[in-house]
Protein backbone atom coordinates (compact mmCIF):
# COMPACT_ATOMS: atom_id res chain seq x y z
CA UNK A 1 0.00 0.00 0.00
CA UNK A 2 3.17 2.28 0.58
CA UNK A 3 4.40 1.62 -2.67
CA UNK A 4 0.89 2.06 -4.25
CA UNK A 5 0.28 5.56 -2.43
CA UNK A 6 3.52 7.08 -3.18
CA UNK A 7 3.83 5.83 -6.89
CA UNK A 8 0.48 7.92 -7.66
CA UNK A 9 2.06 11.27 -6.31
CA UNK A 10 5.49 11.93 -5.97
CA UNK A 11 5.61 14.71 -4.34
CA UNK A 12 4.38 12.99 -1.64
CA UNK A 13 6.72 11.62 1.32
CA UNK A 14 5.48 8.65 2.26
CA UNK A 15 6.81 7.13 5.96
CA UNK A 16 6.81 3.57 6.51
CA UNK A 17 7.58 2.70 10.60
CA UNK A 18 9.24 -0.59 10.67
CA UNK A 19 10.79 -2.66 13.26
CA UNK A 20 13.81 -4.00 11.84
CA UNK A 21 17.07 -1.78 11.05
CA UNK A 22 18.36 -4.24 8.17
CA UNK A 23 14.98 -3.96 5.87
CA UNK A 24 15.25 0.03 6.51
CA UNK A 25 18.59 0.58 5.59
CA UNK A 26 17.66 -1.84 2.43
CA UNK A 27 13.79 0.45 1.69
CA UNK A 28 16.22 3.95 2.05
CA UNK A 29 19.48 2.99 0.07
CA UNK A 30 18.49 0.44 -2.30
CA UNK A 31 14.65 1.26 -2.90
CA UNK A 32 14.25 -2.68 -2.14
CA UNK A 33 12.15 -4.69 1.00
CA UNK A 34 15.41 -7.36 1.53
CA UNK A 35 12.25 -8.96 3.28
CA UNK A 36 9.19 -9.29 0.59
CA UNK A 37 8.52 -8.76 -2.26
CA UNK A 38 12.16 -8.61 -3.10
CA UNK A 39 11.88 -8.35 -6.59
CA UNK A 40 9.99 -5.01 -6.36
CA UNK A 41 11.88 -1.33 -6.43
CA UNK A 42 10.12 0.47 -4.31
CA UNK A 43 9.12 4.48 -5.12
CA UNK A 44 11.90 7.06 -4.02
CA UNK A 45 9.58 8.98 -2.41
CA UNK A 46 9.13 6.44 -0.04
CA UNK A 47 11.42 6.47 3.54
CA UNK A 48 11.67 3.95 6.30
CA UNK A 49 12.17 4.64 10.00
CA UNK A 50 11.90 2.62 13.13
CA UNK A 51 10.86 6.04 15.11
CA UNK A 52 7.31 6.32 15.66
CA UNK A 53 7.98 10.01 15.98
CA UNK A 54 9.57 10.58 12.69
CA UNK A 55 6.88 8.41 10.80
CA UNK A 56 3.81 9.84 12.15
CA UNK A 57 4.94 13.80 12.46
CA UNK A 58 2.48 15.50 10.44
CA UNK A 59 1.09 12.51 8.41
CA UNK A 60 -2.36 12.94 7.00
CA UNK A 61 -3.42 9.11 7.31
CA UNK A 62 -1.66 6.02 8.77
CA UNK A 63 -2.38 2.72 7.05
CA UNK A 64 -1.92 -0.29 9.75
CA UNK A 65 -0.50 -3.39 9.06
CA UNK A 66 0.32 -4.88 11.73
CA UNK A 67 -1.07 -8.37 12.65
CA UNK A 68 -4.24 -8.70 14.46
CA UNK A 69 -3.22 -10.19 18.04
CA UNK A 70 0.33 -8.17 17.97
CA UNK A 71 -1.49 -4.58 17.32
CA UNK A 72 -3.08 -4.01 21.05
CA UNK A 73 0.39 -4.09 22.31
CA UNK A 74 2.32 -2.20 19.37
CA UNK A 75 -0.47 0.53 18.87
CA UNK A 76 -0.31 1.28 22.88
CA UNK A 77 3.55 1.09 22.84
CA UNK A 78 3.19 4.37 19.79
CA UNK A 79 -0.15 6.20 21.44
CA UNK A 80 2.05 9.10 22.57
CA UNK A 81 3.07 10.05 19.06
CA UNK A 82 -0.44 9.51 17.68
CA UNK A 83 -2.26 12.77 17.12
CA UNK A 84 -5.92 12.24 18.02
CA UNK A 85 -7.27 13.22 14.55
CA UNK A 86 -5.05 11.53 12.54
CA UNK A 87 -7.07 8.53 10.17
CA UNK A 88 -6.28 4.67 10.70
CA UNK A 89 -6.89 2.84 7.64
CA UNK A 90 -6.72 -0.91 8.87
CA UNK A 91 -5.82 -3.81 6.75
CA UNK A 92 -5.13 -6.18 9.60
CA UNK A 93 -7.92 -8.77 9.07
CA UNK A 94 -8.73 -11.04 11.83
CA UNK A 95 -9.88 -11.56 15.88
CA UNK A 96 -8.76 -10.78 18.69
CA UNK A 97 -8.11 -14.07 20.30
CA UNK A 98 -9.14 -13.47 24.29
CA UNK A 99 -11.37 -10.25 23.50
CA UNK A 100 -12.96 -11.46 19.86
CA UNK A 101 -12.13 -7.70 19.29
CA UNK A 102 -12.04 -6.40 15.80
CA UNK A 103 -9.11 -3.63 14.74
CA UNK A 104 -12.26 -0.82 14.50
CA UNK A 105 -12.40 -1.80 18.49
CA UNK A 106 -8.53 -2.55 19.09
CA UNK A 107 -7.67 1.04 17.47
CA UNK A 108 -9.24 2.93 19.50
CA UNK A 109 -8.57 1.41 22.76
CA UNK A 110 -5.28 1.02 22.30
CA UNK A 111 -4.64 4.38 21.60
CA UNK A 112 -6.67 5.71 24.09
CA UNK A 113 -8.93 7.83 21.89
CA UNK A 114 -12.74 5.95 21.59
CA UNK A 115 -13.05 8.74 18.65
CA UNK A 116 -9.73 8.11 16.63
CA UNK A 117 -11.05 8.06 13.01
CA UNK A 118 -11.00 4.82 11.62
CA UNK A 119 -11.32 2.97 8.12
CA UNK A 120 -11.08 -0.58 7.06
CA UNK A 121 -9.84 -1.51 3.60
CA UNK A 122 -10.59 -4.86 2.23
CA UNK A 123 -11.26 -6.97 -0.13
CA UNK A 124 -9.78 -9.46 -2.74
CA UNK A 125 -5.91 -8.35 -2.83
CA UNK A 126 -3.24 -10.23 -3.40
CA UNK A 127 0.22 -7.56 -2.53
CA UNK A 128 2.37 -8.88 -5.45
CA UNK A 129 -0.60 -8.45 -8.02
CA UNK A 130 -1.10 -4.77 -6.53
CA UNK A 131 2.54 -4.15 -7.15
CA UNK A 132 2.74 -5.18 -10.45
CA UNK A 133 -0.56 -2.97 -11.23
CA UNK A 134 -2.53 -5.70 -12.30
CA UNK A 135 -6.36 -4.57 -12.05
CA UNK A 136 -8.06 -4.96 -8.76
CA UNK A 137 -11.08 -3.46 -6.56
CA UNK A 138 -11.17 -2.85 -2.74
CA UNK A 139 -13.54 -1.57 -0.51
CA UNK A 140 -12.78 0.76 2.26
CA UNK A 141 -15.79 1.09 5.33
CA UNK A 142 -16.00 3.81 7.59
CA UNK A 143 -19.26 5.48 9.57
CA UNK A 144 -17.94 8.79 8.65
CA UNK A 145 -19.08 9.15 4.91
CA UNK A 146 -16.60 11.58 4.46
CA UNK A 147 -13.72 10.13 5.48
CA UNK A 148 -14.73 7.14 3.60
CA UNK A 149 -15.04 9.53 0.22
CA UNK A 150 -11.66 11.03 1.01
CA UNK A 151 -9.12 7.73 1.72
CA UNK A 152 -11.10 6.50 -1.43
CA UNK A 153 -9.69 9.32 -3.58
CA UNK A 154 -6.21 8.62 -1.80
CA UNK A 155 -6.34 4.75 -2.85
CA UNK A 156 -7.96 4.99 -6.47
CA UNK A 157 -5.64 4.55 -9.81
CA UNK A 158 -6.07 3.39 -12.97
CA UNK A 159 -5.03 -0.18 -11.61
CA UNK A 160 -7.27 0.17 -8.30
CA UNK A 161 -11.07 0.62 -8.11
CA UNK A 162 -12.27 1.71 -4.06
CA UNK A 163 -15.83 1.43 -3.44
CA UNK A 164 -16.93 2.77 -0.31
CA UNK A 165 -19.45 0.87 2.99
CA UNK A 166 -20.38 2.48 5.68
CA UNK A 167 -20.83 -1.21 7.06
CA UNK A 168 -17.91 -1.33 8.93
CA UNK A 169 -19.01 -4.39 11.22
CA UNK A 170 -19.83 -6.59 7.57
CA UNK A 171 -16.35 -5.94 5.47
CA UNK A 172 -14.69 -6.80 8.95
CA UNK A 173 -16.26 -10.47 10.05
CA UNK A 174 -15.85 -11.24 6.68
CA UNK A 175 -12.36 -10.13 6.36
CA UNK A 176 -11.77 -12.25 9.25
CA UNK A 177 -13.85 -15.14 8.90
CA UNK A 178 -12.79 -15.90 5.18
CA UNK A 179 -9.15 -16.61 6.21
CA UNK A 180 -10.55 -18.98 8.80
CA UNK A 181 -12.49 -20.96 5.70
CA UNK A 182 -9.17 -20.71 3.57
CA UNK A 183 -7.67 -22.93 5.93
CA UNK A 184 -10.59 -25.43 5.40
CA UNK A 185 -10.61 -25.07 1.40
CA UNK A 186 -6.58 -25.97 1.78
CA UNK A 187 -7.73 -29.02 3.85
CA UNK A 188 -9.73 -30.06 1.34
CA UNK A 189 -7.14 -29.59 -1.67
CA UNK A 190 -4.95 -31.46 0.70
CA UNK A 191 -6.88 -34.26 1.31
CA UNK A 192 -7.93 -34.60 -2.61
CA UNK A 193 -11.49 -34.26 -1.64
CA UNK A 194 -12.31 -33.42 -4.93
CA UNK A 195 -13.84 -29.87 -6.80
CA UNK A 196 -17.78 -31.05 -5.82
CA UNK A 197 -16.52 -31.17 -1.42
CA UNK A 198 -14.40 -28.32 -2.24
CA UNK A 199 -17.48 -26.26 -3.96
CA UNK A 200 -19.83 -27.65 -1.20
CA UNK A 201 -17.51 -26.52 1.69
CA UNK A 202 -16.95 -23.11 0.37
CA UNK A 203 -20.68 -21.99 -0.31
CA UNK A 204 -21.16 -23.72 3.21
CA UNK A 205 -18.65 -21.85 5.10
CA UNK A 206 -20.02 -18.62 3.05
CA UNK A 207 -23.12 -19.29 4.87
CA UNK A 208 -21.92 -19.26 7.86
CA UNK A 209 -19.94 -16.27 7.57
CA UNK A 210 -23.65 -14.56 6.55
CA UNK A 211 -25.36 -15.90 9.49
CA UNK A 212 -22.63 -14.32 12.13
CA UNK A 213 -22.25 -11.05 10.18
CA UNK A 214 -25.94 -10.30 10.32
CA UNK A 215 -26.82 -11.38 14.02
CA UNK A 216 -23.51 -8.90 14.31
CA UNK A 217 -25.19 -6.50 12.33
CA UNK A 218 -23.81 -6.20 8.81
CA UNK A 219 -25.29 -6.17 6.09
CA UNK A 220 -26.02 -9.28 3.93
CA UNK A 221 -25.65 -7.26 0.62
CA UNK A 222 -21.57 -6.49 2.08
CA UNK A 223 -21.32 -10.16 2.15
CA UNK A 224 -22.16 -10.91 -1.14
CA UNK A 225 -19.37 -7.97 -2.28
CA UNK A 226 -15.84 -7.78 -2.51
CA UNK A 227 -15.28 -8.02 0.73
CA UNK A 228 -17.10 -11.06 0.97
CA UNK A 229 -17.63 -13.38 -1.59
CA UNK A 230 -14.89 -11.66 -3.13
CA UNK A 231 -12.27 -11.97 -1.01
CA UNK A 232 -13.90 -15.15 0.24
CA UNK A 233 -13.38 -16.54 -3.49
CA UNK A 234 -9.67 -15.34 -3.91
CA UNK A 235 -8.80 -16.64 -0.67
CA UNK A 236 -9.99 -20.06 -1.37
CA UNK A 237 -9.10 -20.95 -4.34
CA UNK A 238 -5.75 -19.19 -5.12
CA UNK A 239 -2.63 -20.47 -3.87
CA UNK A 240 -0.81 -17.44 -3.27
CA UNK A 241 -3.01 -17.43 0.12
CA UNK A 242 -1.05 -17.88 3.40
CA UNK A 243 -4.55 -19.22 4.73
CA UNK A 244 -5.00 -21.72 2.31
CA UNK A 245 -1.54 -23.04 1.89
CA UNK A 246 -1.58 -23.67 6.06
CA UNK A 247 -4.95 -26.01 5.23
CA UNK A 248 -3.56 -27.36 2.18
CA UNK A 249 -0.12 -28.48 4.15
CA UNK A 250 -2.95 -29.31 7.34
CA UNK A 251 -4.66 -31.90 4.90
CA UNK A 252 -1.54 -33.79 3.71
CA UNK A 253 -0.44 -34.27 7.23
CA UNK A 254 1.57 -32.05 8.38
CA UNK A 255 1.51 -30.84 12.24
CA UNK A 256 0.49 -27.53 12.59
CA UNK A 257 3.54 -26.27 14.42
CA UNK A 258 6.06 -27.25 11.76
CA UNK A 259 3.75 -25.47 9.25
CA UNK A 260 4.16 -22.15 11.09
CA UNK A 261 7.79 -22.50 12.38
CA UNK A 262 8.75 -22.55 8.35
CA UNK A 263 6.44 -19.46 7.33
CA UNK A 264 7.59 -15.79 6.80
CA UNK A 265 4.63 -14.20 7.50
CA UNK A 266 1.29 -14.54 9.68
CA UNK A 267 -1.54 -16.77 8.97
CA UNK A 268 -4.13 -14.62 10.42
CA UNK A 269 -7.25 -17.50 9.87
CA UNK A 270 -5.12 -19.92 12.56
CA UNK A 271 -5.57 -17.10 15.50
CA UNK A 272 -9.03 -16.43 14.16
CA UNK A 273 -9.99 -19.77 14.23
CA UNK A 274 -9.90 -20.04 18.01
CA UNK A 275 -12.23 -16.65 18.49
CA UNK A 276 -14.97 -18.84 16.33
CA UNK A 277 -16.44 -20.91 18.72
CA UNK A 278 -16.93 -18.14 21.03
CA UNK A 279 -18.64 -15.93 18.59
CA UNK A 280 -20.87 -18.64 17.40
CA UNK A 281 -21.65 -19.52 20.87
CA UNK A 282 -22.02 -15.89 21.72
CA UNK A 283 -24.38 -15.42 18.96
CA UNK A 284 -26.14 -18.52 18.78
CA UNK A 285 -24.98 -19.48 15.20
CA UNK A 286 -24.49 -22.90 14.37
CA UNK A 287 -21.21 -22.96 11.68
CA UNK A 288 -19.93 -26.51 11.59
CA UNK A 289 -17.12 -26.15 9.17
CA UNK A 290 -15.47 -22.99 10.86
CA UNK A 291 -16.03 -24.50 14.13
CA UNK A 292 -14.15 -27.73 12.86
CA UNK A 293 -11.41 -25.58 11.51
CA UNK A 294 -11.19 -24.36 14.97
CA UNK A 295 -10.99 -27.78 16.62
CA UNK A 296 -7.81 -29.06 13.82
CA UNK A 297 -6.05 -26.18 14.75
CA UNK A 298 -6.34 -27.04 18.27
CA UNK A 299 -5.93 -30.43 17.73
CA UNK A 300 -9.44 -31.68 19.07
CA UNK A 301 -9.83 -33.28 15.62
CA UNK A 302 -7.85 -34.91 12.67
CA UNK A 303 -8.72 -33.34 9.14
CA UNK A 304 -10.02 -36.81 8.36
CA UNK A 305 -12.86 -37.31 11.48
CA UNK A 306 -14.25 -33.65 10.61
CA UNK A 307 -15.37 -34.23 7.02
CA UNK A 308 -16.77 -37.58 8.75
CA UNK A 309 -18.30 -35.37 10.91
CA UNK A 310 -19.23 -32.96 8.66
CA UNK A 311 -21.11 -35.62 6.17
CA UNK A 312 -22.56 -37.10 8.70
CA UNK A 313 -24.60 -33.92 9.93
CA UNK A 314 -28.71 -33.88 9.54
CA UNK A 315 -29.57 -33.33 6.30
CA UNK A 316 -31.80 -29.77 6.53
CA UNK A 317 -33.66 -27.64 4.75
CA UNK A 318 -31.34 -24.58 2.78
CA UNK A 319 -31.40 -21.45 4.89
Amino acid sequence: MAAHVAAKKADLEVAMLLRDDLVCRSINQSHVNCKYLTEHRLPENIVATTSATDALAGADFCFHAVPVQFSSSFLESISTHVDPKLPFISLSKGLELNTLRTMSKIIPKALGNPRQPFIVLSGPSFAVELMNKLPTAMVVASKDKKLASSVQQLLASPNLRISTSSDVTGVEIAGALKNVLAIAAGIVEGMHLGNNCMAALVAQGCSEIRWLATKMGAKPTTLAGLSGSGDIMLTCFVNLSRNRTVGLRLGTGEKLDDIMSSMNQVAEGVSTAGAVIALAQKYNVKMPVLTAVARIIDNELTPKRAVMELMNLPQVEEV
